[in-house]
């Protein structure tokens, strides 16, 4: 059985950069039999300044994610930072993402299950694997179809993160879909000078780490251009690179 596989922009910056996106992962899908869910956020609520790029908001947001969803016949997610954004999102996305720092959120928790949509929830930055327990039952117990988890690294000093690959293994007591977020846990949070920083350069190694310790699917952000990216660049993988990466996980 092949991995869960989440790509995408960052943030939806333009519907013009996300079809550009999607036409790979769809050349990507028919080349190896794969299915990889289509991701971009269309509100960055916790951007580092006040003076970042947020995205196009909800409204415009969920008409492109549903443009991207019909046209390319794409499974799609998105995050959700507050409750009331829980039911419209539910009728376009297939998965609801809760974001790390939200992740002991019960309001927002029991919301997303409520859609009856697959909810993936990931890891705090401060919780351990085994911690990941609660959050579960919040979103079962409320309804969700399925239930998700994704490790993304935890806080290590200021300013970097480090990955205890034991987590996935932990995590799996609870539920049998664990992803990596490949992407994210190579961030250097707010350390670019009211930007989050990053090493892409350990990206693969990430995947592959994971993958040993028996991680069931994998989330890269992606973008042609990353270093002209408007959120997350530094950490986020150039659309080129994904096809080989994608292969070392499936052989």
């Amino acid at each position: 059985m092949n991995p869960v596989f989440i790509a995408g922009p960052c943030v939806m910056e333009s519907f013009t950069l996300m079809e550009e996106v999607a036409q790979e992962l769809v050349r990507l899908n028919r080349t190896y039999n794969i299915d990889i869910i289509f991701k971009a956020s269309f509100d960055k609520a916790n951007r580092t300044s006040i003076h970042s790029f947020r995205g196009p908001g909800l409204e415009r947001g969920l008409t492109w994610l549903n443009d991207i969803k019909e046209k390319y016949h794409l499974r799609v997610l998105t995050d959700i930072h507050e409750s009331y954004q829980a039911q419209p999102v539910g009728e376009v996305a297939d998965v609801l993402q809760i974001p790390a720092f939200l992740c002991r959120q019960t309001d927002l928790l029991t919301a997303a299950a409520r859609t009856g949509r697959t909810v993936n929830i990931k890891k705090a930055q401060f919780l351990s694997g085994d911690d990941m327990k609660y959050p579960v039952e919040k979103a079962s117990e409320a309804g969700a179809s399925e239930v998700w988890l994704t490790e993304r690294g935890n806080m290590y000093g200021y300013n970097n993160l480090v990955v205890d690959f034991r987590n996935i293994p932990d995590m799996k007591k609870f539920t049998p879909t664990v992803i990596m977020d490949c992407t994210h846990s190579v961030q250097r949070p707010g350390a670019a000078e009211g930007k989050t920083g990053g090493n892409r350069e350990y990206v693969p190694a990430m995947a592959l780490a994971a993958k040993a310790f028996g991680a069931t699917g994998y989330f890269f952000e992606v973008h042609p251009y990353p270093d002209n990216a408007l959120s997350d660049g530094p950490n986020m993988l150039y659309l080129s690179q994904l096809e080989s990466i994608i292969l070392s996980l499936l052989l």
